[in-house]
């Protein structure tokens, strides 16, 4: 059975232990600037919203990658970017329709979510359990999307 993480914003402090966790577990460093998963502030609606990539089954990344440097990791089914491979051409960046594969100025590549090889540094850090590593069965889109129509963020008329 594969996994992935489920994120359940009603449970996020804004404590940023997930980036913590994500940018040491990558870089050596406690630097949330580096980690690939970002906690939202929606300040108006008081609400934080920890978010990263969803590994979508359809990966406009891995399909709009020209060089092939996006593959399908069997053991955990995560979309990984191959950084021996990777230009940095950005095309991934354009085709992500959620924003979550980004270009790193330092390195001249991109980076999006692994899920640490299966052992997700973000859920094991996050102290609420707002970040979880489920059978994926139980967690995408349609839960994201019931959780955003609870955002009071329509503009009053």
């Amino acid at each position: 059975m594969q996994k992935s993480l489920h994120i359940n914003p009603d449970k996020c402090t804004g404590c940023l232990q997930c980036e913590m966790a994500c940018s040491y577990e990558h870089y050596g460093l406690f630097n949330p600037s580096k980690s690939v998963i970002k906690v939202f502030d929606f300040h108006e609606a008081g609400r934080k919203v920890p978010y990263t990539c969803t590994q979508c089954a359809e990966a406009w990344c891995l399909h709009a990658c020209p060089v092939e440097a996006i593959v399908l990791d069997a053991a955990t089914g995560a979309k990984v970017v191959m950084d021996d491979v990777c230009v940095g051409c950005k095309v991934c960046t354009i085709a992500c329709p959620f924003g979550t594969v980004n270009y790193v100025q330092d390195t001249g590549k991109v980076q999006k979510c692994d899920l640490c090889g299966g052992d997700p540094a973000c859920a094991t850090a996050c102290p609420t359990g707002a970040i979880t590593y489920i059978d994926a069965d139980w967690t995408g889109l349609d839960r994201m999307k019931q959780w955003a129509g609870k955002l009071d963020n329509q503009p009053s008329a």
